[in-house]
C-alpha cells in the first residue's frame, strides 16, 4: 500500500480507503463485512470511510465492531453527518443541535473516542454557515474529530467555509466528491480550488458503482445479483451509466488494461488516483477477493499515452444535471 497527505495536512492517509456506503448492515451478511474488513486491514489498508446515515446508523457499528481490537493510532477512521438519521426535524441539516448530537452517535456507533475526518456530508442552504463552522470547531477543539472535510460542495463552497475555517483555528482538509473515468465534475472548478487552498479529494465511484469493472454488457441485462438490480443498492443511481453507448465505450477500455496488465477494476482505481489532488480512492466490497484485487491499484502509474487514449474512447460527464435530486440511498 502507498500512503498520500491528505490535502496539505500532515495526516496520512492509505491510497486505497475502505468504505462501506451500501454493504454493510444492509447488502451483505456481518460475517462477510468483517471478512472485507480484515481484508483490507490485511492488504494495508489503513484509512475506513463511513457515516451515520449508511444503512440507517447501521453500518457505523458494524465497522466499529469489525475495527475493536485494531490499534487505534495505527487507523483513520471517517465520518459524516447531515442526512436524515431520525423522524424529528431537528434529525438532519448542519444545525449546531444536530452536529453535536450526531457526533456524539458516530462516535458510541464506531467504538471510539474520537473521528480523524468529520465530513459535512452535503451542503445545507437552510442553516448558516458560520453556525455550522463553530459548531465543527467545538467538535475539533474538544478532541471529537482531528480534522474537518465535506463532501460534494461546490468550489465557491469550500472557498467560503475553508475561510472560516482558518478564523475558527480548525482544519479544512478534504472533500469527498464522486471521481471517475466516466465522471469528471471536480476537474473544472473543485479541483483547482482545492489545489490552491490545500485541499485533497477522497474520490468514491472510482469505478462508476461497478460499471467500469466491464461486468455489465451492452445489449444484455445486468447480471443478476448486480448493484444494478438491487433498488437498495443504488440501483437509480447506476442507471445513468447503463446506457449501450456507455458499455460499449468500457468494453473498448479492456485492451488498454491487457496492455497495463491490470484488471479493469484496478485500472479504473489507478485512473483516478493519477490526479495529484486525489489523496485517496474509496472502494466498497461484498467479498474479500474484491479487496485483494482492488488494491493492486495502490502504486500504479500510468504513462500519458495510456491517459490519452482512455480519453479518447470515454464521453466523461464533466457538468453535473442541475435538475437532478439527490437521496442518501443514491449518493454516499
Amino acid at each position: 500500500m502507498e500512503f498520500r497527505h491528505l490535502g496539505r495536512s500532515g495526516l496520512m492517509v492509505s491510497e486505497i480507503s475502505y468504505g462501506n456506503w451500501i454493504t454493510h448492515g444492509s447488502q451483505v451478511e456481518e460475517d462477510a463485512a468483517f471478512a472485507c474488513v480484515r481484508a483490507a486491514l490485511d492488504a494495508g489498508i489503513t484509512t475506513f470511510d463511513t457515516a451515520d446515515v449508511y444503512a440507517g446508523t447501521r453500518a457505523e457499528d458494524v465497522l466499529g465492531r469489525a475495527l475493536e481490537g485494531e490499534r487505534r493510532e495505527g487507523l483513520e477512521i471517517f465520518t459524516k453527518v447531515y442526512w436524515p438519521t431520525g423522524p424529528g426535524r431537528n434529525d438532519r441539516g448542519l444545525s449546531r443541535k444536530h452536529i453535536m448530537e450526531s457526533i456524539n452517535g458516530s462516535l458510541r456507533r464506531l467504538r471510539t473516542d474520537y473521528v480523524d475526518l468529520y465530513q459535512a456530508h452535503r451542503y445545507d442552504y437552510h442553516t448558516p454557515l458560520e453556525e455550522t463552522m463553530e459548531a465543527f470547531a467545538d467538535v475539533v477543539h474538544s478532541g471529537k474529530a482531528h480534522y474537518i472535510g465535506v463532501s460534494e460542495w461546490k468550489a465557491s463552497q469550500i472557498r467560503e467555509a475553508h475561510a472560516l475555517a482558518r478564523e475558527l483555528r480548525i482544519p479544512l482538509v478534504s472533500n469527498q466528491p464522486q471521481y471517475s473515468m466516466l465522471w469528471r465534475v471536480i476537474e473544472s472548478e473543485v479541483v483547482p480550488t482545492s489545489e490552491e487552498l490545500g485541499v485533497g479529494q477522497i474520490v468514491w465511484s472510482p469505478m462508476a458503482q461497478g460499471v467500469l469493472s466491464g461486468k455489465y454488457l451492452p445489449g444484455q441485462p445486468p447480471p443478476a445479483g448486480s448493484r444494478a438490480t438491487d433498488e437498495k443498492s443504488g440501483a437509480n443511481f447506476i442507471a445513468k451509466f447503463l446506457t449501450d453507448d456507455v458499455l460499449t465505450r468500457v468494453q473498448q477500455l479492456r485492451p488498454l488494461a491487457d496492455q497495463a496488465g491490470l484488471s479493469m477494476a484496478q485500472l479504473a482505481i489507478a485512473w483516478v488516483l493519477q490526479n495529484p489532488n486525489v489523496s485517496s480512492a474509496i472502494i466498497g466490497a461484498s467479498r474479500p477477493e474484491q479487496v485483494h484485487d482492488n488494491v493492486k491499484a495502490a502504486g500504479v502509474k500510468l504513462d500519458a499515452g495510456l491517459l490519452k487514449a482512455i480519453d479518447e474512447i470515454v464521453e466523461p460527464v464533466t457538468e453535473r444535471d442541475p435538475a437532478r435530486t439527490e437521496s442518501p440511498a443514491e449518493r454516499p
